[in-house]
């Protein structure tokens, strides 16, 4: 087993595109890259603490290897904005892949060259290739949001503006 770490702005919305897929092991809604030990919510959504939301992925690279992990991660994101994403704004919603080895920083950077090379989008780039450091899980009320919180989740989604612009962009 390998473990995958991307943000891509409110990690709600980011669970559900790698779930149900062959060779997933587990994805956790959480927290990597801030200051703070142990942060809670409360502490990072006010993006005070260095922290971004993220999904951490258990795979099987023989099954799903990383680069078709990366092939689902792009469409989920605004790769274009630096900001956050979405209506989520603030460092803790920017877009940032957390490598976990050598093999994942290459390929990370080889896939958002190849996207930049692409002509898809007028704007640079601005998703970080980044190393994964510590990661804490979010609170259990987090995990699998989508699930509990079936009305809620879809509310917030359609305001976003995320499958807006998957639809047009992707």
């Amino acid at each position: 087993m390998e473990k995958a770490t991307f943000a891509g702005g409110c990690f709600w919305c980011m669970v559900t595109p790698f779930e149900e897929q062959p060779g997933i092991h587990g994805i956790v809604s959480g927290y990597i890259g801030g200051t703070v030990p142990n942060p809670t919510y409360e502490q990072v959504k006010t993006g005070t603490t260095g922290h971004y939301e993220v999904v951490q992925i258990t795979f099987g690279p023989k099954l799903f290897p990383y680069e078709k992990l990366l092939e689902l991660y792009w469409p989920q994101t605004d790769p274009t904005d630096g900001e956050g994403q979405f209506q989520d704004r603030g460092t803790q919603y920017k877009p940032a892949i957390f490598y976990h080895t050598e093999q994942q920083r290459e390929l990370a950077l080889q896939s958002k060259e190849q996207l930049a090379q692409s002509g898809r989008f007028d704007k640079p780039i601005m998703t970080e290739i980044l190393p994964a450091t510590i990661f804490y899980p979010a609170e259990d009320y987090h995990q699998d949001y989508h699930k509990k919180n079936v009305k809620h989740y879809k509310e917030d989604r359609a305001q976003s503006g995320r499958d807006e612009f998957i639809n047009q962009n992707w």
